[in-house]
């Protein structure tokens, strides 16, 4: 007897305390569902919420399940802009976050412009794969027709940790702006520090750190990674 009446309790409980909520938390609550639901309608509400919230909204955008979005006044996205389920995109300033028309977010991308005049522009027809983490702290630009592969790691900022009597939060870092160029290749677990730019239509190897520039149209691997050839190089020519 006492099961059936805990099952019972259990079954009621949300319900119930639905029933209770003040007005504004039910909004939320609605709002949570919506952001979250798998459906097509749910997406096409997301996107018409969404569309007046963006500094620009392109067209046959697409926002996934419960993805997360801060600032919106300060991102654009192109037409065909895909965000898939449970990306991350904050911008802490005006220079914000822009995506070209065609880009595609694909699960658990995080993009983050760090600091109030960090921005991050990602070209069109730029691939982002799945779980890859972006900082724009001085900027981060990636070209159009760029391929990221999964798990890739974006940081323009490394903390100084000279002075051994300072904690190391207390001393500041360096940064600058890491751009990538068109038609790059950055396979997947590939790490790019703030003194890293990656020229026009180069490849990085899988699992390779890039901590200094790579010239246009360069295969580079390991860590760190250095240039074993370059893209178009005759056979005979190639170590």
């Amino acid at each position: 007897m006492r099961l059936r009446v805990r099952v019972a309790m259990k079954d009621t409980f949300f319900s119930d305390a639905f029933a209770t909520m003040p007005p504004e938390e039910r909004e939320l609550y609605r709002m949570t569902v919506i952001m979250n639901m798998p459906s097509e309608y749910a997406e096409e509400l997301r996107v018409r919420y969404y569309r007046g919230l963006l500094r620009h909204a392109g067209q046959n955008i697409k926002i996934g399940c419960g993805v997360k979005i801060v600032n919106p006044q300060w991102i654009s996205l192109g037409d065909g802009v895909v965000i898939s389920d449970r990306c991350t995109l904050i911008a802490r300033g005006e220079g914000g976050i822009t995506l070209g028309d065609g880009v595609r977010l694909m699960e658990g991308v995080y993009l983050d412009t760090e600091r109030p005049d960090g921005y991050i522009n990602i070209g069109n027809n730029t691939y982002i794969g799945t779980n890859s983490v972006l900082h724009g702290h001085s900027g981060l630009e990636i070209g159009d027709d760029c391929l990221l592969a999964q798990n890739i790691t974006i940081t323009p900022y490394q903390h100084i940790f000279d002075d051994p009597a300072l904690l190391i939060r207390e001393q500041g870092g360096h940064t600058r702006k890491v751009t990538i160029g068109r038609d790059s290749y950055i396979g997947m677990c590939v790490t790019v520090l703030w003194s890293a730019d990656i020229g026009e239509g180069s490849v990085i190897g899988a699992s390779s750190t890039v901590t200094h520039p790579i010239p246009p149209y360069s295969v580079a691997v390991g860590t760190p990674a250095r240039v074993i050839r370059k893209r178009g190089e005759p056979k005979q020519n190639r170590q």
